[in-house]
């Protein structure tokens, strides 16, 4: 028979060597997901960028990707260059320091992508909408991160309701349907954002806000709704960085 102490003197030891297993496979655990969570968001800003699929395939391909093409940058409401570390900026509630991510060939500015969070109908949603260079057509919008109902406020991340905001039905002289991006400016150059409608677009030639409109989703108002909100008030937030853009061609 072991005596008392020896039980005890035992379990002790086996408890720190579980206790500190535990800690090393939990600290290597968190270090994959944090990792992959980065990946996770660079490959969002990639496709709503409209970068190549074929380029996105791996986490260490997506890293070398953002890294080559990607020109990421913190500014304020005034369009001013702030310092920060953009990674740990809070696109929900900060509302002073403003990420810009900018797709760059040979120094030129080729789309602008731009964070954008808000509340949904269960959820916060997150996501990034990207403009091309005149800052007023859009390039992609992505969703990834959300809590929503889903088959119904879900959809707001599956392909066919961001294609939406890239493919606008615009008929030709000859008859044809060529198809053009949504534009958030309107015809003065204002900021206006785009309008999620409730059912579908009207498009007949009456309707001249239908550029600024995309397709609801259906049983799903009140997501649509937030959706309509947020993108505005987060494309406002940028609008000073947005026209140095257009005019300058650089912040």
């Amino acid at each position: 028979m072991y005596s008392n102490n020896y039980t005890l003197g035992f379990v002790f030891i086996v408890t720190i060597i579980l206790g500190t297993m535990l800690s090393f496979t939990k600290e290597n655990v968190k270090d994959l997901q944090d990792q992959n969570l980065k990946a996770d968001v660079q490959k969002t800003i990639l496709r709503s960028l409209n970068f190549d699929e074929n380029l996105l395939l791996t986490n260490e391909s997506i890293e070398q990707t953002f890294k080559n093409y990607i020109d990421a940058k913190c500014v304020d409401v005034q369009g001013q260059i702030v310092e920060c570390n953009i990674e740990e900026v809070d696109i929900e509630k900060n509302k002073d320091v403003l990420p810009v991510y900018m797709r760059v060939s040979n120094e030129k500015i080729e789309g602008i992508a731009l964070p954008i969070a808000g509340k949904g109908l269960w959820s916060t949603i997150f996501g990034y909408i990207a403009l091309n260079p005149d800052t007023e057509s859009v390039l992609g919008i992505q969703f990834y991160k959300h809590g929503e109902t889903p088959g119904l406020g879900g959809e707001v991340e599956k392909k066919w309701f961001t294609d939406n905001f890239v493919n606008h039905p615009q008929k030709q002289s000859n008859g044809e349907l060529k198809y053009i991006p949504k534009k958030i400016r309107d015809k003065n150059g204002k900021i206006v954002s785009i309008t999620v409608i409730k059912g579908g677009v009207d498009y007949s030639d009456s309707n001249n806000a239908s550029i600024h409109q995309v397709d609801g989703i259906s049983g799903a108002t009140v997501t649509a709704d937030g959706v309509t909100d947020f993108l505005l008030e987060d494309l406002l937030r940028y609008e000073k960085t947005l026209n140095k853009i257009r005019d300058y061609g650089t912040i």
